[in-house]
Parts: C-alpha cells; sequence; structure tokens
C-alpha cells in the first residue's frame, strides 16, 4: 500500500551525501500521481544539482529478487514506480566513512539520493516491482566500479528474506568483501597555477593535485584534452596573464587574451560539462577606480587590456552553473613582490618615492588560499565574493612607510608622489585609484580575514 498525504521532504542518512526523499502521492480512484523529479523544488530542500544524463528502469517479476551490492562512478537518484524494496546501501568511497551501511524501505512515496561510490542494493517486497533510477554519466566499461557481496558480515544487511531464500545471480554472489574491496576514491580538486597564490594553495589544499605551466600549457587545447576530468570535482584557475604594463603592447595584448580569456573559455565549458566547481581568481582592475569602495555586483569598467581581459574572463566563468568567481587585489606570497621590494630598499638605505594617491588593502596568498578553501568546503551559495586582507584602507605609499617601520628604519624615509608623477616618462598601464573591495559577503559566510597590518607584520618577521 502507497503512503499517501506526504510533504516533500529530505532528510540526511547516515552514509555523508545519501539522502532520503519523501515525495508527496496523490491518488483517487483512478490510481495516484506523483513528481517523481522535481528540479527547483527538490534543489531548494538540498539535493544537488548533479544533471542526470540516463533514466534506468529494472523491473522485478517476484517477491525476494535480490540485486547489489553495487558502487559506480556517478551519482544516482532512485525510486520505485510500482512496488516496494527494501534498499541497503554501503559507502565505498576512501575516508572515515568507508564501510557505512544504510536501509530503509522505498515505495512510490519515497527516493534516494546515492552518491558516487555508494554502493546500492535492493531486494523486492512485493511481485513485479519496477525500480527506476536516473544517473549523471553514461556507462562506460573503462569506469572505476567496486562491489561488495550481499552477505558480507561487516556490512551485516537484515535483509527481510533470507538470502538463501532470495533469487540473486551468481555474480552479485561472488562479489567480494569489505576487507577486500578496493575504494572508489574520492574526487579530487585541481589547481592550476604556481605563482604566489599557487603556492599558497599547494600549502592549504595538500590533497589537491597542483599543475603549473610546465604540466598543463593553458594556451594549448591539447593540454586540456589529456586530463582526466573524471577525477575531479572542483578546479581552482589560479593561473594567469599579469604582465599589466606588457599586456598594453601588440604582443603582450595577444598573450593576456589568450591566456586569461581564452584558456578560462575552456575551463568554463569543461567544468559545465563536466558537472565541476570551477573557482576562478578575478582582480580590482575589473573596474576604473571610481568608487572608493568596490561591491561584487558594480558593473565592470576596466582602464586597461589586463583589466579588460580579467573582465571577460569573469563573465565568462558566470555562466558555469558551479562556479566562485574571488576578486581580490594587491595579492603578496611567496617570491617577489611590492612588500619584498620595499623590505629590500629599506635595508639597503635607499629612500624611495612611492604612489600615495592608489588606495586599497594588501590580499595576503595565505588568507586568499585560505577563503578560496572556506568557500568550497562550507558549499557557500555560488557567485562572486570579494576576498583581500581587513582593515584600513591605505595608499602604496602608507605600506611602504609601515614596512619601513616594521624593518627599523623608520617611516620618513618614504617620500609620496602622484600616480602621474610617477608614471612620468615610463610606459605603464593605467590603474584603478581605488582598489578597496567591500568584504561583507565573505564574512557572511563566516570567513573574516586577518587584518592587513596585522598579517604584513606576520610577514616581514617569519
Amino acid at each position: 500500500m502507497i503512503e499517501t498525504g506526504k510533504s516533500l521532504n529530505v532528510t540526511e542518512s547516515s552514509i555523508p551525501g545519501l539522502l532520503v526523499v519523501d515525495l508527496p502521492v496523490h491518488g483517487d480512484n483512478r490510481g495516484w500521481f506523483k513528481e517523481n523529479w522535481q528540479r527547483s523544488k527538490m534543489l531548494e530542500l538540498g539535493l544537488p544539482d548533479f544533471g542526470p544524463v540516463q533514466n534506468n528502469i529494472s523491473f522485478n517479476d517476484a517477491v525476494g529478487t535480490t540485486r547489489g551490492l553495487h558502487a559506480e562512478p556517478w551519482d544516482k537518484y532512485v525510486s520505485v514506480a510500482t512496488g516496494r524494496i527494501f534498499g541497503a546501501w554501503v559507502d565505498l568511497r576512501e575516508g572515515p566513512s568507508y564501510g557505512t551501511t544504510f536501509t530503509v524501505e522505498v515505495d512510490a512515496s519515497r527516493a534516494v539520493f546515492v552518491p558516487r561510490g555508494v554502493a546500492n542494493g535492493y531486494q523486492t517486497l512485493e511481485a513485479d516491482t519496477a525500480y527506476t533510477y536516473l544517473v549523471n554519466d553514461h556507462w562506460s566499461p573503462d569506469a572505476s566500479y567496486a562491489f561488495i557481496n550481499l552477505a558480507d558480515e561487516t556490512a551485516a544487511i537484515d535483509w527481510p528474506i533470507a538470502l538463501d531464500e532470495a533469487e540473486t545471480s551468481a555474480k552479485d554472489r561472488a562479489h567480494p568483501r569489505l576487507a577486500d574491496v578496493v575504494p572508489i576514491p574520492r574526487l579530487k580538486t585541481l589547481v592550476i597555477g604556481g605563482g604566489q597564490l599557487g603556492t599558497a594553495l599547494r600549502s592549504a589544499l595538500p590533497e589537491a593535485d597542483v599543475v603549473t605551466r610546465s604540466t598543463l600549457d593553458l594556451t594549448k587545447p591539447s593540454d586540456f584534452d589529456a586530463v582526466q576530468w573524471n577525477e575531479y570535482d572542483t578546479i581552482i584557475n589560479a593561473a594567469a596573464y599579469t604582465a599589466v604594463d606588457t599586456a598594453e603592447t601588440p604582443e603582450g595584448r595577444r598573450a593576456a587574451w589568450a591566456v586569461n580569456v581564452e584558456a578560462t573559455a575552456r575551463l568554463a565549458r569543461i567544468a559545465t560539462e563536466n558537472r565541476l566547481t570551477l573557482v576562478h581568481v578575478s582582480s580590482d582592475y575589473v573596474f576604473d577606480g571610481t568608487a572608493e569602495t568596490h561591491v561584487e555586483t558594480e558593473a565592470f569598467s576596466p582602464l586597461g587590456v589586463y583589466g579588460q581581459t580579467k573582465a571577460a574572463a569573469d563573465a565568462l566563468v558566470s555562466t558555469v552553473p558551479r562556479h566562485y568567481v574571488v576578486r581580490t587585489s594587491w595579492v603578496v606570497g611567496e617570491g617577489q613582490n611590492f612588500v619584498r621590494t620595499m623590505e629590500s630598499l629599506a635595508q639597503r638605505g635607499i629612500k624611495p618615492s612611492v604612489v600615495d594617491d592608489q588606495f586599497g588593502r594588501l590580499t595576503f596568498a595565505d588568507d586568499l588560499a585560505a577563503g578560496i578553501r572556506h568557500l568550497v568546503e562550507t558549499k557557500a551559495p555560488f557567485g562572486t565574493y570579494n576576498v583581500s586582507n581587513e582593515g584600513p584602507v591605505m595608499s602604496w605609499a602608507d605600506i611602504a612607510r609601515e614596512i619601513f617601520d616594521i624593518v627599523g628604519v623608520g617611516k620618513d624615509a618614504v617620500t609620496g608622489v602622484t600616480g602621474a608623477e610617477y608614471a612620468a616618462g615610463k610606459s605603464l598601464a593605467p590603474r584603478p585609484n581605488n582598489s578597496a573591495l567591500d568584504l561583507a559577503k565573505i564574512e557572511a559566510t563566516g570567513f573574516v580575514p586577518r587584518d592587513a597590518s596585522e598579517a604584513l607584520r606576520a610577514y616581514l618577521q617569519s
């Protein structure tokens, strides 16, 4: 008898990511009707937007027909069209939940979302049961599968009908015990880029794969084709053409568009086709700097070629269903940068002239990497987020004076000049006068960056 009168509801099981869905069933003298899969309603209740590409139906004649337990490298959404089953699932993914078992009875008023790597099995409790499931990838003989025996003692599934009385296949009866199962590897994160941020991400995400230009040339489409994208669930694009001044030359312009736009377009397509999360690092240069503080929704207004390419890339990434555009400014990490340059000048007794009419906040690469990790791990709502360090907005000259003070030389050694004065006689790209980013959105997710001055002192004293 089908249970009617339920409200649409999603509950978590003992297996991470395995969700039980109660479905409203509407019936009258003619029969019954239900919305078996309703994307917008179910996403609102917490089901992932898993993108099914195939619908399969398994018809079972007799009570006690038992199938499984099979774990595939894709997600599935299982339910019954007619009849009733006893469903059993065992987590065969690498990690702390490996071997966890969950069971529940399923009729037409209930469905179960089964994440990749969780073994699925069932036993029919009524004759003429039609078991149906949506999957988000096509079957492939090359995919990584895992199986566990229906009678495994560790899983200890309490089948309603004893297995020696049930209808099973010889193949299912030959599956290995849990101790002999090869776990399905968890999906990984791919970090692209080996600069200051790439180095920081390598520390923040030690389990991630990191590729640099030597192994993945962003200007070569064939390099993208060589990557096994089905091994990943997240791409972090920390690579970019950042030679702001050279980008204004004919050769630099072509290089900037090739790396910052064409390569990003390939990543956006790959992420969309493979249902991956794409994290893309953006820049304050997408704005002209006329606003004192920039919010995520401000319209693009880049002044130079570099900013134009970054704005174009932001627009491309925003079309990916699962995306984070992480906008930042004035990045400082391992290697040569403004802070190390000023430190070196101070130590050598050189008194520099530094621009004092361009304002913003430093972003230390470790904090930027931590913010990216926070967004991905907490599954924050997709979209654009500003990330820099906290604290007062300062000019480049203000920051230089702090550096000289920390080093012990004294602030008076730094002279302030206008951007126009500094650029006189040089071939420099235009720069936004105001680069400060509003941090309310990222902080509302629970991530509060360090104060920039405190981070600066720790960086110089490390």
